[in-house]
C-alpha cells in the first residue's frame, strides 16, 4: 500500500477542510435542493400526479418558479456550517488514523481507514444535524408555497422557540445512522482510490488534479450508495410536524414502505447520484489544493 499522509495538523485541516467543504456546498447545493424536495414531496391523491414525476421535472420547475435562486434555498446553513464541519470531519479522519497506529510510520490496512472514516462521522453530526435540520426546511418550504422562515438564522430562532435544543437537534440519531458508515466508505474510497492511482516510483501527495477529482469524486459515490437510504428517513423525520413520527425512525419506515414500496428508500438516487462526483470531487480538490498551499507558507505550523 502507498505511504500514509503526514500526521495532521489542527490549523492547517480547519482551513483545508473548511475551503474544501466550501467548494462542495457551491458546486452540490442546487441538486441537494432537488434531492430533498424529491425525498419530501407529498404522496398524490388517487388520480393525481406527484407534484415532480423524477429529478429532471423538478429541476424544470424550481428553475421556472423560483429561478436559479431557488436552487441555492438553504444554503446559508451549510455554509456556515462547513468550515468547522469539514476542519472536525477531516481532524476526525486523521485522529482515527493515529489511534490505530503503533507507531507514526504504520501503514494502515483499508478496514482500519474504514473505522477511522467512521469516527470522523460521529464528529461531525454535532455540527451537520442541526444544520440538516434547517436546510431541510427551508427547501422545502418554497416548494409548498409557504413562507414560515425568513432564513437560516429565522428557522433557528423558531426552533429553539417551539421545542428548544431538542428541536434544533431533532434527527441526530439518523444524522448518525447515515453518516457513520458512509463516511467510513468515504475516507477508505478515496485513500484507495489514491493509492490505485499513483503512479510507480511517486507519492500520493504528488497526484495530479484529474487524478484527484476523479478519486473524490467516487469516494462521494461511494459514500451516497450507503448513505441514501437513512438519508431519506431523515429528511422526512426532519420535515415532519412535531409528533407525526412518535416512534422516530421506526415510524417513518414503516410509513414509507407500506405507503410506498421499499424503492422509496431510493428516492432522490439520480439527484445524489448526479451531484455526488462534481461536488466531492471539488472538496478533496479544495482540501489539497489548499494543503498544499497551507505547507508552502507555514510548513512548520
Amino acid at each position: 500500500m502507498a505511504e500514509q499522509p503526514q500526521p495532521i495538523s489542527p490549523f492547517k485541516n480547519f482551513f483545508a477542510g473548511g475551503f474544501g467543504g466550501v467548494c462542495l456546498v457551491f458546486v452540490g447545493h442546487p441538486l441537494d435542493t432537488i434531492k430533498v424536495r424529491l425525498q419530501t414531496q407529498p404522496k398524490p391523491q388517487p388520480g393525481q400526479p406527484p407534484l415532480y414525476s423524477g429529478t429532471f421535472d423538478c429541476f424544470r420547475k424550481t428553475l421556472v418558479r423560483e429561478g436559479v435562486r431557488g436552487l441555492y434555498r438553504g444554503m446559508a446553513a451549510p455554509i456556515v456550517g462547513v468550515t468547522p464541519m469539514y476542519a472536525v470531519c477531516f481532524f476526525g479522519f486523521g485522529l482515527g488514523k493515529r489511534l490505530q497506529q503503533r507507531k507514526p510510520d504504520d501503514i494502515l490496512t483499508y478496514p482500519q481507514l474504514f473505522a477511522a472514516g467512521m469516527l470522523s462521522g460521529v464528529f461531525t453530526t454535532v455540527i451537520m444535524a442541526p444544520g440538516e435540520r434547517i436546510k431541510c426546511l427551508l427547501q422545502i418550504q418554497a416548494a409548498t408555497g409557504e413562507t414560515k422562515y425568513s432564513g437560516s438564522l429565522d428557522c433557528a430562532k423558531q426552533l429553539y422557540r417551539e421545542a428548544g435544543i431538542r428541536g434544533v437537534y431533532k434527527g441526530t440519531v439518523l444524522t448518525l445512522m447515515r453518516d457513520i458508515p458512509a463516511s467510513g466508505m468515504y475516507f477508505m474510497t478515496y485513500e484507495w482510490l489514491k493509492n490505485i492511482l499513483t503512479p510507480e516510483g511517486k507519492s500520493v501527495s504528488e497526484l495530479s488534479a484529474p487524478r484527484i477529482l476523479f478519486a473524490g469524486g467516487l469516494a462521494g459515490i461511494f459514500n451516497w450508495v450507503v448513505a441514501i437510504p437513512p438519508d431519506v428517513l431523515k429528511s422526512r423525520f426532519q420535515t415532519a410536524p412535531p409528533g407525526k413520527y412518535a416512534n422516530g425512525f421506526r415510524d417513518v419506515l414503516r410509513e414509507l414502505i407500506r405507503d410506498e414500496g421499499i424503492a422509496s428508500l431510493y428516492k432522490g438516487f439520480t439527484a445524489v447520484m448526479i451531484r455526488a462526483f462534481p461536488a466531492n470531487a471539488a472538496c478533496f480538490l479544495g482540501f489539497e489544493v489548499a494543503m498544499k498551499f497551507l505547507n508552502w507558507v507555514a510548513p512548520g505550523l
